[in-house]
């Protein structure tokens, strides 16, 4: 992990496709950039997206959408333990899905297998796109002062 004014950058986690850190601690709060599902350590741009494969097109041939949810629960996991926080930190969560009639029943399925004690705040909106070929991303909000 890499921590400059409050910046972290997780070596667990995918690189991030922009200029921004993976996660900026502010007093007692750590805010996550948003995360998606993307594979660490997947290629030069961790470009691997679990249960997705395309042809050579890149039109999709495979679609797994739970692999996905628990590929980004993962990513998130491994930002908040780089950053010296856990899982039952999280006080906000916002979930950005680019299908919501097809992804948000099973999304809130596995959402209450890993927030069956821990409940923050949550809103879900569904979007146009992202800038990677996934199908969901999270930006999450964890409060540190124990």
């Amino acid at each position: 992990m890499e921590q400059n004014e409050g910046k972290i950058v997780s070596n667990s986690a995918p690189k991030p496709v922009g200029l921004y850190p993976h996660a900026r601690r502010a007093g007692d709060f750590l805010f996550l950039s948003g995360v998606g599902p993307r594979i660490a350590g997947s290629g030069p741009n961790d470009s691997g997206i679990p249960g997705l494969t395309t042809d050579h097109n890149g039109n999709f041939t495979s679609f797994d959408f739970e692999a996905q949810v628990h590929a980004v629960f993962a990513n998130v996991k491994a930002i908040l333990e780089s950053s010296g926080s856990d899982w039952k930190d999280l006080i906000d969560v916002t979930v950005y899905l680019v299908n919501m009639k097809r992804d948000f029943h099973v999304f809130n399925r596995i959402y209450a297998e890993y927030f069956n004690e821990n409940l923050p705040c949550r809103t879900t909106v569904e979007i146009n796109s992202l800038p990677t070929p996934i199908a969901i991303e999270l930006k999450c909000i964890a409060w540190l002062g124990k």
